[in-house]
């Protein structure tokens, strides 16, 4: 089933590098009927599994910084518990008082740079960073969504969404970080082929949807 989209700019971002991950699929598969001895086409494979864990870790650390800043906008007492308790370093606090920076503007640039470098692909820290901006039940409201548009056929809970995400990333840093070479070996990569790859980008796909979907409930 088609599953529509958002149309923020930072989920059409997401979409856009996902199809870059899409594209060096099907670089791989043109490849593939020449046999060359010269080009190994898992590289290809390989390359966008990396791209498409990049552009789910790239959407989430987008997601947190608009959503940081809308909320930290409207002063809501609704606002996330996580969020009311987020500390600004002093030097902040006083550009604040003296009417330099406001204190949106203060609690959003301090939420990005203290979350910059976190690797928003582990759905661990992605867990902590979301506590920032919502309460829900985020992986286990993105479960049953995906239950849904799966029509029932799978019976996912929010350890299942966790674990599918995490598989996926852990195979991402032994290609990123251990060449994708195979436990105790120097030359024999582990094996990977298109429909790998393609499963592995329609799940960050579809995870991203489902959770996306949920915040904005």
């Amino acid at each position: 089933m088609t599953i529509p989209q958002p149309q923020t700019r930072q989920f059409r971002a997401f979409a856009t590098n996902l199809e870059y991950a899409r594209k060096m699929v099907k670089a791989g598969e043109a490849l593939d009927h020449f046999q060359s001895p010269v080009i190994d086409i898992g590289d290809f494979y390989r390359a966008a599994w990396v791209q498409a864990v990049s552009a789910i870790d790239h959407w989430f650390h987008e997601e947190l910084y608009a959503r940081v800043t809308e909320l930290a906008a409207d002063d809501s007492p609704a606002m996330p518990h996580q969020l009311t308790r987020f500390e600004l370093p002093l030097g902040r606090v006083e550009e604040v008082r003296r009417g330099d920076l406001t204190l949106a503007d203060a609690v959003a640039e301090h939420v990005r740079s203290k979350w910059a470098s976190a690797s928003l692909q582990n759905p661990y820290k992605i867990t902590e960073a979301l506590k920032l901006v919502t309460e829900q039940d985020v992986w286990g409201k993105a479960a049953v969504q995906l239950n849904e548009w799966n029509r029932g056929r799978t019976a996912m809970d929010a350890k299942a969404v966790k674990r599918q995400l995490l598989q996926i990333t852990n195979r991402r840093n032994k290609i990123a970080h251990e060449a994708d070479l195979e436990d105790g070996e120097l030359k024999r990569r582990r094996p990977i082929s298109e429909a790998d790859v393609t499963d592995a980008i329609n799940w960050i796909e579809r995870i991203a949807l489902a959770i996306a979907k949920v915040l904005d409930s």
